[in-house]
């Protein structure tokens, strides 16, 4: 048998929420600020093991099983050749470390957050019932 997949509800004191979610504003756009300089970093992290791979797959050409040969528009030509993979050893291609989001994404988060803390501080009970606020909680 399935369970259901209810939330909780608990009292929560209002205060703890409130700076809960100022510090998931915080964080949010100390993410989105460093996002810039992060990618450029990736890219660069990126281009030097593309550049690797290259350099070790033009080693083992010979080793090619295929080769297509196409000529593009604007005096480009495009190589394509495969190896096998008992050819050469790939480094492990390097991945993102950090939370990368779009500017709506960031846009709308914020705006949650935002409106979910002047409500928070308009509200007069000490406690406030986490049920009650599901769509933050995933900020907290």
């Amino acid at each position: 048998m399935a369970r259901r997949n209810t939330g909780i509800n608990v009292p929560v004191a209002r205060v703890k929420v409130i700076k809960a979610l100022e510090q998931a504003l915080v964080k949010l756009e100390t993410n989105y600020k460093n996002q810039e300089t992060n990618e450029a970093k990736y890219n660069v992290t990126l281009k030097k093991w593309e550049s690797q791979v290259l350099k070790a797959a033009m080693s083992k050409l010979s080793k090619a099983t295929s080769v297509s040969v196409t000529t593009r528009y604007g005096n480009h030509i495009n190589i394509d050749f495969n190896l096998p993979l008992e050819a050469m050893k790939i480094l492990e291609k390097p991945e993102r470390d950090y939370p990368t989001m779009a500017d709506w994404q960031y846009k709308d988060d914020k705006e949650e957050i935002e409106n979910a803390i002047r409500v928070l501080k308009m509200c007069d009970n000490e406690t406030i019932n986490t049920a009650t606020y599901g769509g933050i909680t995933k900020y907290l």
